[in-house]
């Protein structure tokens, strides 16, 4: 698989971390678990998350070069995705203005998230059915939210320990 198309990230929500894996860490024992519901652990991460990613779509035959998969960052502070039952609800700042998420998501709801806990290692992720909010009172509701995205889970799975911790 080559990677035919980049674009650059606003740097304004990366979140600066430093990751090292020392020489001698074991191999993680994780265990994978399947899920068609949050539970108050996935909740828990999800809440603590500064960070997660988002994999999107565009698969029409017309979309020439540009069909394919696109993976975006996604970040705030801790608590800036808002979850309701199964459903989360994230503020989408300024940015680089290419909308390659969101124009995705208009054309094939489909979606992958990508949340990370960078000090047990864990990792939950999930897929479902996404929607844009581009306009209404809602986004109000998130200082400096210029729209919202909004995910439906349809399932996932939460792996323990997958990634080494220092």
């Amino acid at each position: 698989m080559a990677i035919l198309q980049a674009f650059g990230n606003c740097p304004k929500y990366i979140q600066a971390r430093q990751f090292t894996v020392p020489d001698s860490a074991p191999l993680p024992n994780s265990r994978t678990h399947h899920l068609t519901a949050l539970g108050d652990r996935h909740r828990a991460l999800i809440a603590a998350a500064d960070t997660f990613f988002i994999a999107t779509a565009y698969l029409d035959a017309s979309a020439g070069a540009a069909k394919g998969v696109d993976v975006s960052h996604r970040g705030g502070q801790q608590g800036f995705v808002k979850i309701s039952g199964d459903v989360l609800t994230v503020p989408d700042f300024s940015g680089n203005c290419h909308f390659n998420t969101f124009g995705n998501i208009e054309l094939n709801p489909r979606a992958g998230l990508l949340f990370l806990d960078f000090n047990s290692g864990h990792l939950l992720y999930l897929t479902g059915r996404a929607e844009v909010i581009w306009e209404g009172e809602e986004i109000g509701h998130y200082p400096g939210a210029e729209r919202l995205f909004r995910f439906h889970l349809l399932e996932g799975y939460f792996v323990t320990a997958s990634l080494p911790t220092s």
